[in-house]
């Protein structure tokens, strides 16, 4: 495996590639032929890049095939068009290529952030018009260096997902070329999906499932009858309880909820997949939907019997819904997907109907209801009135019982069971890990709270983690750059720090000349970004600036000013 990452100024670039098994970098600068030369060597390796499926693989591609890199760096950076678009022949470059980005929303910079390691900028600025100087070049070469390396971090921690696609190319015994591909597209490989010469023009010619039976709420039947247009939603009361549906899904909740006593979970198994497979709403250019059943089987036997070959196949599962509301992927098919939504979303609504005159509920998503038990007896009537729905709909539902609820809205709740494990959802509350770790130390405050009734001055004050205490700043392509009191900054990406000392300053985002505020940053803070891990914590830490916001989202959830 190589990881690679190019940087291309106006009359430079370069590329740093690191070969993991024999423990070797190669770097090359503004030597075309050597690296065709390498690429020729190595053609056959799986290149591994962030961000290279969009930007990196259509550098080299670009340099193959005889362009320079500085014109195809202006068709995706200055134009915003996607690679494949420059030249039509790019697909017959043979390049295994391997993206390690799996959320858009989040740059390399970001992850280095989360992780607390050095995010640091080049000091060469890319829109230098001149040839860069030797000193130039090699500060370059180590900042190019540095993210190869942060990238091979977030392969090892997401090294599931690797592995994942590697096994179904294995289990279909498919061309490693996939290896390129996103897993809507692989889960259109794998279905034998093909678009149809003819588009179809029956977006709208959704039908209701035939089992669905609703007699209380039928606005919202009316509403998707009526209703040709994406954008408009329905608000509606469902059992005492603000609902909202769209074309998307549907969400309902208590505001600013706080209830202890006999809960349960109630969620759809696998529904949208079990709904294209009882009900036919497959997409139509799937060859073989049989197929997608025997893929879902074999992944539950697999599930079942804690076999790890059922991660790959669930890719398979989960990605076709989505690929049909891709016009550019081959499971692309409007109407089946509207099909799972509406489909999905009404009987659902079914279950709440079937269910309001028995229980409270508390909030209710696309694919689960979440329920108070009015009496602990009701358990049995709860689980019949289940049953029933289950049989008729051919849909599976799992139980899931709590004990104590702290719910803000449908996006932001913690459910406790008896043994004190938690289970959350939403910024504030959400369970961090290495590579989404902003601001943890007021999420651990929020939840030590509500969940072990310990004081969030304890959490704070306690703690002796510098990294804790971050927050990872973005300044997105929308600005222009940002500032630091008055001082302009170069870099795109910022750890920064709640301060005291008043010699500190407020760091801001541009905008056609106009500095504005940046959400939950302090308006004194320090910067440190360079690596902070194990880094002890200054005196000027502002830890009551993490504790004043702790108790203003503590506050939210109760619903308090």
């Amino acid at each position: 495996m190589l990881f690679y990452d190019f940087e291309v100024f106006k009359y430079d670039w370069l590329v740093v590639i690191t070969d993991t098994d024999t423990k070797s970098e190669k770097v090359f600068v503004n030597n075309t032929q050597a690296l065709i030369d390498y690429y020729n060597q190595h053609k056959s390796d799986i290149w591994i890049g962030y961000n290279s499926r969009h930007y990196d693989q259509y550098i080299l591609k670009a340099i193959i095939c005889g362009f320079t890199p500085q014109k195809i760096n202006e068709w995706i950076i200055n134009k915003r068009e996607p690679g494949w678009k420059f030249y039509k022949d790019f697909w017959k470059i043979q390049l295994y290529n391997y993206d390690v980005m799996t959320n858009k929303l989040r740059s390399l910079k970001q992850l280095e952030g989360f992780q607390g390691h050095d995010i640091r900028e080049s000091s060469v600025d890319f829109t230098i018009d001149r040839e860069l100087t030797d000193d130039e070049i090699e500060d370059v070469i180590r900042y190019c260096r540095h993210d190869v390396h942060e990238t091979m971090h977030i392969f090892m921690a997401n090294l599931e997902e690797f592995e994942s696609q590697i096994e179904l190319l294995k289990m279909f015994n498919l061309p490693l070329r996939n290896i390129s591909k996103t897993k809507a597209q692989l889960s259109a490989v794998i279905l034998e999906a093909r678009q149809p010469q003819t588009p179809r023009h029956d977006e709208f010619d959704f039908t209701f499932p035939p089992t669905l039976k609703i007699h209380k709420y039928t606005e919202v039947l009316d509403f998707y009858w009526d209703n040709r247009d994406y954008n408009k939603v329905l608000e509606i009361e469902v059992a005492g309880v603000p609902h909202l549906f769209a074309w998307g899904g549907l969400h309902g909740a208590r505001s600013n909820y706080f209830g202890t006593g006999h809960f349960i979970n109630i969620d759809v198994a696998s529904y949208y997949p079990a709904l294209m497979i009882e009900y036919g709403y497959l997409s139509r250019n799937v060859k073989n939907p049989e197929k997608f059943r025997e893929i879902r089987d074999t992944r539950l036997r697999y599930k079942a019997a804690k076999d790890k070959r059922q991660a790959p196949l669930k890719i398979v599962i989960n990605g076709t819904y989505g690929a049909m509301k891709d016009k550019y992927n081959g499971l692309y098919d409007p109407l089946q997907a509207n099909n799972v939504c509406i489909g999905g979303m009404t009987l659902l609504l079914d279950l709440i109907e079937k269910l309001e005159p028995y229980c409270d509920i508390i909030q209710s998503n696309t694919d689960g209801i979440l329920v108070k038990l009015r009496h602990y007896n009701d358990y049995d009537l709860i689980d019949d009135i289940c049953y029933e729905w289950e049989q008729r709909t051919k849909m599976e539902l799992e139980f899931d019982e709590f004990v104590k609820v702290i719910q803000k809205d449908v996006n932001n709740y913690i459910l406790v069971d008896a043994d004190g494990k938690y289970k959350s959802k939403g910024s504030y509350v959400k369970k961090l890990n290495s590579l989404d770790y902003d601001l943890p130390i007021v999420n651990e405050a929020i939840v030590n709270w509500f969940v072990k009734g310990i004081d969030p001055e304890e959490t704070i004050f306690g703690c002796k983690d510098l990294i804790k205490f971050q927050k990872i700043v973005k300044i997105s392509n929308k600005y222009d750059h940002a500032v630091y009191g008055s001082k302009r900054m170069h870099e795109k990406v910022f750890r920064v720090f709640a301060s005291i000392d008043t010699k500190d300053k407020e760091l801001r985002r541009v905008k056609d000349g106009s500095p504005e505020k940046i959400s939950y940053t302090p308006e004194r803070c320090f910067i440190i970004n360079d690596d902070v891990t194990g880094m002890s914590i200054p005196g000027k830490l502002d830890y009551w600036w993490y504790l004043d916001l702790a108790n203003e989202r503590i506050n939210a959830f109760l619903g308090k000013e």
